[in-house]
Protein backbone atom coordinates (compact mmCIF):
# COMPACT_ATOMS: atom_id res chain seq x y z
CA UNK A 1 0.00 0.00 0.00
CA UNK A 2 3.13 2.15 0.52
CA UNK A 3 2.75 5.10 -1.25
CA UNK A 4 -0.72 4.99 -2.29
CA UNK A 5 -3.16 8.39 -2.13
CA UNK A 6 -6.64 6.86 -0.82
CA UNK A 7 -9.39 7.53 2.07
CA UNK A 8 -8.06 4.35 3.61
CA UNK A 9 -4.62 2.35 4.64
CA UNK A 10 -1.45 4.58 3.42
CA UNK A 11 1.76 5.44 4.68
CA UNK A 12 0.49 9.13 3.47
CA UNK A 13 -0.67 11.03 6.48
CA UNK A 14 -3.89 12.17 3.89
CA UNK A 15 -5.56 8.98 4.92
CA UNK A 16 -7.33 7.13 7.34
CA UNK A 17 -5.21 4.86 8.64
CA UNK A 18 -1.76 5.83 7.96
CA UNK A 19 0.31 2.31 7.84
CA UNK A 20 3.35 3.47 10.17
CA UNK A 21 3.77 2.38 13.97
CA UNK A 22 2.95 5.24 15.94
CA UNK A 23 5.94 7.11 17.85
CA UNK A 24 4.97 9.89 20.03
CA UNK A 25 6.39 13.28 20.48
CA UNK A 26 5.66 17.04 21.80
CA UNK A 27 5.86 20.42 20.24
CA UNK A 28 6.13 23.46 23.03
CA UNK A 29 5.80 26.94 20.96
CA UNK A 30 4.90 30.20 20.86
CA UNK A 31 2.53 31.13 18.60
CA UNK A 32 1.52 35.06 18.43
CA UNK A 33 3.06 35.50 21.26
CA UNK A 34 0.98 32.46 23.32
CA UNK A 35 2.72 29.40 24.82
CA UNK A 36 1.12 25.86 23.14
CA UNK A 37 1.94 22.36 23.51
CA UNK A 38 1.09 19.95 20.94
CA UNK A 39 1.00 16.29 21.28
CA UNK A 40 2.34 14.48 17.88
CA UNK A 41 3.33 11.43 16.37
CA UNK A 42 4.47 9.73 13.20
CA UNK A 43 1.82 9.11 11.06
CA UNK A 44 0.85 13.28 10.58
CA UNK A 45 1.95 15.84 9.30
CA UNK A 46 5.20 17.56 10.26
CA UNK A 47 5.23 15.60 13.89
CA UNK A 48 8.63 17.32 14.78
CA UNK A 49 7.75 20.79 14.32
CA UNK A 50 5.02 22.93 13.34
CA UNK A 51 5.79 23.62 9.71
CA UNK A 52 6.86 26.62 8.14
CA UNK A 53 3.24 27.01 6.06
CA UNK A 54 1.26 26.00 9.02
CA UNK A 55 2.81 28.58 10.82
CA UNK A 56 2.31 31.49 8.43
CA UNK A 57 -1.24 30.78 8.14
CA UNK A 58 -1.70 30.85 11.64
CA UNK A 59 -0.01 34.42 11.90
CA UNK A 60 -1.39 36.42 9.20
CA UNK A 61 -4.79 34.55 8.60
CA UNK A 62 -7.96 36.70 9.16
CA UNK A 63 -10.14 35.53 11.90
CA UNK A 64 -13.94 36.97 12.33
CA UNK A 65 -14.31 38.26 15.89
CA UNK A 66 -17.36 35.83 16.25
CA UNK A 67 -19.03 32.92 14.00
CA UNK A 68 -18.05 30.02 12.99
CA UNK A 69 -14.51 28.45 11.40
CA UNK A 70 -13.17 25.16 9.74
CA UNK A 71 -9.62 24.44 10.22
CA UNK A 72 -9.93 21.68 6.95
CA UNK A 73 -7.26 18.81 7.32
CA UNK A 74 -7.12 19.99 10.95
CA UNK A 75 -3.39 17.26 11.54
CA UNK A 76 -2.88 17.20 15.46
CA UNK A 77 -4.57 20.58 15.64
CA UNK A 78 -2.11 23.34 15.39
CA UNK A 79 -4.26 26.02 13.07
CA UNK A 80 -7.72 25.34 14.74
CA UNK A 81 -6.70 25.20 18.27
CA UNK A 82 -4.72 28.72 17.96
CA UNK A 83 -7.45 30.24 16.55
CA UNK A 84 -10.05 28.62 18.98
CA UNK A 85 -7.95 29.91 21.61
CA UNK A 86 -7.21 33.91 20.71
CA UNK A 87 -11.11 34.09 19.74
CA UNK A 88 -13.00 32.60 22.39
CA UNK A 89 -16.52 33.45 21.18
CA UNK A 90 -15.93 31.76 17.73
CA UNK A 91 -16.95 28.03 17.13
CA UNK A 92 -14.43 26.20 15.52
CA UNK A 93 -14.45 23.17 13.95
CA UNK A 94 -11.78 20.97 13.33
CA UNK A 95 -11.66 18.07 10.27
CA UNK A 96 -9.26 15.36 9.02
CA UNK A 97 -9.70 12.19 7.83
CA UNK A 98 -6.17 10.87 9.76
CA UNK A 99 -7.78 9.05 12.71
CA UNK A 100 -4.66 9.82 14.64
CA UNK A 101 -4.56 13.42 14.03
CA UNK A 102 -8.02 13.46 15.39
CA UNK A 103 -7.10 11.58 18.48
CA UNK A 104 -3.82 13.62 18.71
CA UNK A 105 -6.20 17.39 18.27
CA UNK A 106 -8.92 16.29 20.99
CA UNK A 107 -6.10 15.62 23.07
CA UNK A 108 -4.54 19.16 22.66
CA UNK A 109 -7.17 20.76 22.62
CA UNK A 110 -7.88 19.79 26.71
CA UNK A 111 -3.92 20.01 25.98
CA UNK A 112 -3.90 23.73 25.90
CA UNK A 113 -7.71 24.81 27.91
CA UNK A 114 -9.69 24.92 24.84
CA UNK A 115 -12.77 24.90 24.84
CA UNK A 116 -14.88 26.33 21.75
CA UNK A 117 -13.93 23.63 18.61
CA UNK A 118 -15.84 20.54 17.62
CA UNK A 119 -12.86 17.77 16.14
CA UNK A 120 -14.86 15.57 13.66
CA UNK A 121 -13.27 12.75 11.54
CA UNK A 122 -13.72 12.27 7.57
CA UNK A 123 -13.12 13.00 4.14
CA UNK A 124 -12.93 17.03 3.41
CA UNK A 125 -16.08 18.66 3.63
CA UNK A 126 -18.28 15.39 4.43
CA UNK A 127 -18.65 15.88 7.84
CA UNK A 128 -19.95 19.11 7.77
CA UNK A 129 -22.24 18.83 4.98
CA UNK A 130 -24.96 21.65 4.94
CA UNK A 131 -22.48 23.62 6.91
CA UNK A 132 -21.65 27.34 6.13
CA UNK A 133 -18.18 29.07 8.20
CA UNK A 134 -17.26 32.21 8.08
CA UNK A 135 -13.67 31.27 7.18
CA UNK A 136 -11.92 28.00 6.42
CA UNK A 137 -8.46 27.53 7.14
CA UNK A 138 -6.30 24.92 4.97
CA UNK A 139 -2.85 23.67 4.39
CA UNK A 140 -3.81 21.26 2.19
CA UNK A 141 -2.24 18.05 1.29
CA UNK A 142 -0.61 18.87 -1.91
CA UNK A 143 1.87 15.48 -2.30
CA UNK A 144 -1.84 13.90 -1.94
CA UNK A 145 -2.48 15.36 -5.34
CA UNK A 146 -4.88 17.58 -7.63
CA UNK A 147 -8.13 14.46 -6.57
CA UNK A 148 -7.82 16.07 -2.85
CA UNK A 149 -6.56 19.47 -3.22
CA UNK A 150 -8.83 20.73 -5.91
CA UNK A 151 -12.33 20.27 -3.87
CA UNK A 152 -10.65 22.18 -1.15
CA UNK A 153 -11.24 24.98 -3.16
CA UNK A 154 -13.79 24.15 -5.77
CA UNK A 155 -16.18 23.37 -2.85
CA UNK A 156 -15.56 25.81 -0.45
CA UNK A 157 -17.98 28.54 -1.46
CA UNK A 158 -20.89 25.88 -1.07
CA UNK A 159 -19.95 25.86 2.96
CA UNK A 160 -18.77 29.92 3.06
CA UNK A 161 -21.36 32.59 4.52
CA UNK A 162 -21.71 35.85 2.06
CA UNK A 163 -18.16 37.04 2.34
CA UNK A 164 -16.77 34.55 4.06
CA UNK A 165 -13.37 33.77 2.97
CA UNK A 166 -10.79 30.59 2.43
CA UNK A 167 -7.38 31.10 2.80
CA UNK A 168 -4.94 28.58 1.95
CA UNK A 169 -0.85 27.93 2.25
CA UNK A 170 0.76 26.64 -0.83
CA UNK A 171 4.07 26.68 -2.08
CA UNK A 172 5.21 29.51 -4.11
CA UNK A 173 7.47 26.90 -6.48
CA UNK A 174 4.93 23.81 -6.35
CA UNK A 175 1.48 24.91 -8.18
CA UNK A 176 0.70 27.77 -6.17
CA UNK A 177 0.22 29.35 -9.54
CA UNK A 178 -2.05 26.70 -10.52
CA UNK A 179 -3.82 27.34 -7.14
CA UNK A 180 -4.24 30.80 -7.16
CA UNK A 181 -5.62 30.77 -10.57
CA UNK A 182 -8.42 27.93 -9.66
CA UNK A 183 -8.63 29.88 -6.92
CA UNK A 184 -9.80 32.91 -9.11
CA UNK A 185 -12.14 31.08 -10.97
CA UNK A 186 -13.83 29.22 -8.19
CA UNK A 187 -14.73 32.77 -6.38
CA UNK A 188 -13.69 35.46 -9.07
CA UNK A 189 -11.20 36.99 -6.84
CA UNK A 190 -7.72 36.24 -5.16
CA UNK A 191 -5.10 37.92 -2.69
CA UNK A 192 -1.88 37.42 -0.86
CA UNK A 193 -2.29 37.80 2.76
CA UNK A 194 1.59 36.86 3.07
CA UNK A 195 4.75 35.59 1.81
CA UNK A 196 7.35 33.79 3.80
CA UNK A 197 10.04 31.27 3.29
CA UNK A 198 8.64 30.15 -0.03
CA UNK A 199 5.27 29.99 1.18
CA UNK A 200 2.42 32.17 0.67
CA UNK A 201 -1.44 32.40 1.82
CA UNK A 202 -3.86 32.90 -0.48
CA UNK A 203 -6.90 34.45 0.17
CA UNK A 204 -10.66 34.46 -1.83
CA UNK A 205 -13.78 36.00 -0.62
CA UNK A 206 -17.11 34.86 -1.51
CA UNK A 207 -19.11 37.63 -3.21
Amino acid sequence: MKGKKNKGVSSHYFAKKPAVKPKYGLIRTYLRGRYFEFLTSSGVFSPKKIDLGTKLLIESAIIPEEGSVLDLGCGYGPVGITVAAFNPKLHVVMVDINELAIKLARKNAERNYVKNVEIKHGYLYEPVKNRKFNAILCNPPISAGKKVVHPVITEAPEHLTENGSLQIVVRSKIGGKALSKLMKETFGNVEVLARKSGYRILMSRKP
